[in-house]
């Protein structure tokens, strides 16, 4: 099964007064990258929530949001001294400002509010309540990972689905280069008679064993039995990493650029227009591969 490395995943949780809501994305990534931004107070969860990311998804770039608020019946309360002294400390500051010939703007209610130790309900208490809510809270990290996989795995499955099809272009492509084997030969003989004949001036005296000869050494330097041979074998790789278990994104990438190699190889030996058309409809195939395959864990 294979798995896409574009997905979102997202769950919610309430507990003691608190309401959370985890946000999870992942796109593409050479290798397993893990970010995640969690309120202050909650960086212990931290490695717990990394063990149990890299357990369930191996390749990408993972963003992870925790957002935290309380219920509307544990609203904050003021602390009336933790205020009193922090005005103390402002007013200090606009005087030595206005002294200075810079005066400040006056403080807002919001920027009061935020203050360290105003609000008793507020996020200072971080660690109370992360004690209370913080195996919940982990469960729903788990809760929005499985949704997570559970998309990447609905992408895989269409990724999975336009691999095989552009697969089958390929393998198609092979058949119909194999199929055209006399009909370029023949071709080749005829322009190699034709152009003798201009050079002798007469095609009845030409040597025709000298003609086979040349002919000959055309098919051998023009054979692209082995290419085609090559891409068959790597149909069949590619077709057992579609059905594999695991990461095979990067296997995927790596055999792609094989297919290429080949294909340039054939057009460069092609020297006939169909054979040439045939060798292009398989790069159009292989590219349609490479760009998916960016996809894939």
């Amino acid at each position: 099964m294979l798995y896409s490395m574009t997905a979102y995943g997202g769950a919610q949780g309430t507990l003691s007064g608190w309401s959370w809501d985890w946000e999870l994305r992942t796109v593409n990534g050479r290798g397993l990258d893990v970010k995640l931004r969690l309120p202050e107070g909650f960086a212990a969860l931290e490695p717990a929530l990394r063990k149990v990311a890299s357990a369930r998804v191996s390749r990408g770039n993972l963003s992870a949001i925790l957002r935290l608020s309380r219920a509307q019946d544990n609203a904050d309360a003021v602390d009336s001294a933790a205020l009193a002294a922090h005005f103390s400390r402002v007013r200090a500051v606009q005087t030595a400002a206005e002294a200075s010939g810079t005066p400040l703007a006056p403080m807002r209610v919001s920027e009061a509010l935020a203050l360290p130790g105003v609000l008793t309900g507020g996020m200072d208490g971080a660690a109370a309540v992360r004690d209370a809510t913080g195996d919940a809270i982990a469960e729903s990290f788990a809760e929005a990972l499985d949704a997570l996989v559970a998309m990447r795995a609905r992408e895989g499955a269409g990724l999975a689905q336009v691999l095989s099809m552009a697969i089958d272009r390929i393998e198609a492509a092979c058949a119909s280069a194999e199929a055209l084997a006399p009909e370029r030969a023949a071709y080749q003989q005829r322009i190699l008679q034709d152009a003798l004949a201009r050079t002798t001036g007469a095609a009845g005296a030409v040597d025709t064993d000298r003609i086979a000869q040349e002919i000959a050494l055309i098919a051998v330097r023009g054979d692209v039995t082995e290419e085609l041979e090559r891409l068959r074998i790597h149909i069949a790789a590619a077709r057992e990493l579609l059905s594999a278990e695991g990461p095979v994104g990067r296997k995927l990438d790596f055999l792609t650029q094989e297919f290429n190699r080949e294909a340039n190889t054939l057009c460069s030996k092609a020297q006939y227009g169909p054979l040439t058309q045939i060798g292009l409809d398989l790069k159009a195939a292989i590219d349609q591969i490479r760009e998916q395959v960016q996809n894939v864990e």
